[in-house]
């Protein structure tokens, strides 16, 4: 099992180097390198540059630290064909990017509109078989995960879109953040897992509360509180222990799955990924607890 950070959180803050030593810093041997304005920016036709490569394999090179998995989003489920289209264009080049970096594993998301879930259902049907092919061709694994505000935010229902192609290049990954949107509020963590089952490759880590409990978070005005409505949607990327997901139901159901040992026909291990947003300022004593804990409940137990 790769164990990687996810850099959003220092992106924003600092040079492709510095984020590169900082998560050598942290003891990280994997980055996930989730979207970035100079490489592979949100819903935009990736980047990329040649000097930006360099110092990018620059720092990789003189750290030891890899690359486990590259993370995109683009609306490849619309909802209107033109975002479709250009999705598949930005996933050809981003495959292209992966290739010469080696990386065989990229997380994406569902994306789409859930006010017009048959539609983009449609969409990322017809976009999966223009790219499924290109995943197969060129040995990627492509993992999907379902968010907060895409066409389907439930676990089991993402899983079985996932399995319906019957494929080693199609994986699913479970976001421990999103998991209260996943079972529409129960975090019934054991019975998402398992329901993955033999699909999950990926889990990315990080702590929330339940937005469906009264006054976990407020939003302005009232109506959009999540009450029925699918205007907005509200989660966090807080440390394990800081809010309410249930981190003993996640690490013994992965220990009784073996998750740590898996390997998959493409891409190789699955990957463990910590993803907190929330506190930038906490990350130095954060990012290496959460690794730490990571080793200790699946590596060592």
């Amino acid at each position: 099992m790769k164990i990687a950070f996810d850099v959003d959180v220092l992106a924003k803050q600092m040079s492709i180097s510095d984020v590169v030593y900082k998560v050598a810093d942290w003891g990280y041997k994997y980055i996930e390198q989730s979207p970035h304005p100079r490489i592979n920016p949100f819903y935009k036709h990736p980047l990329f540059s040649r000097e930006c490569q360099k110092e990018y394999q620059t720092a990789l090179n003189r750290t030891g630290v890899e690359l486990s998995s590259l993370i995109v989003v683009y609306r490849w489920s619309g909802p209107t064909e033109i975002q479709r289209q250009h999705a598949v264009a930005n996933w050809k080049r981003i495959i292209e990017i992966a290739s010469e970096l080696g990386v065989k594993v990229i997380n994406t998301e569902l994306s789409g509109d859930p006010n017009q879930p048959e539609i983009c259902n449609g969409m990322w049907f017809k976009s999966m078989e223009e790219l499924l092919p290109i995943f197969e061709r060129e040995g990627i694994r492509c993992e999907i995960q379902s968010h907060p505000y895409d066409f389907c935010e439930l676990n089991d229902e993402t899983v079985d879109l996932v399995k319906s192609f019957r494929s080693d290049n199609l994986t699913y990954v479970y976001s421990t953040p999103h998991g209260f949107y996943y079972d529409q509020g129960k975090g019934d963590v054991r019975h998402m897992l398992e329901y993955a089952g033999d699909a999950l490759s990926h889990v990315l880590f990080a702590d929330t509360y339940n937005h469906l409990k009264d006054c976990r978070y407020i939003v302005n005005p009232p109506t959009l509180n999540r009450m029925g409505c699918c205007d907005t949607t509200i989660h966090q990327h807080l440390a394990m222990g800081e809010g309410e997901v249930d981190f003993a139901g996640i690490f013994e159901t992965l220990r009784k799955m073996d998750f740590a040992n898996r390997t998959y026909k493409i891409g190789g291990e699955s990957i463990a990924c910590v993803s907190y947003f929330g506190f930038p300022e906490k990350m130095d004593k954060q990012a290496p607890a959460a690794r730490e804990r990571i080793e200790r409940e699946l590596l060592t137990k």
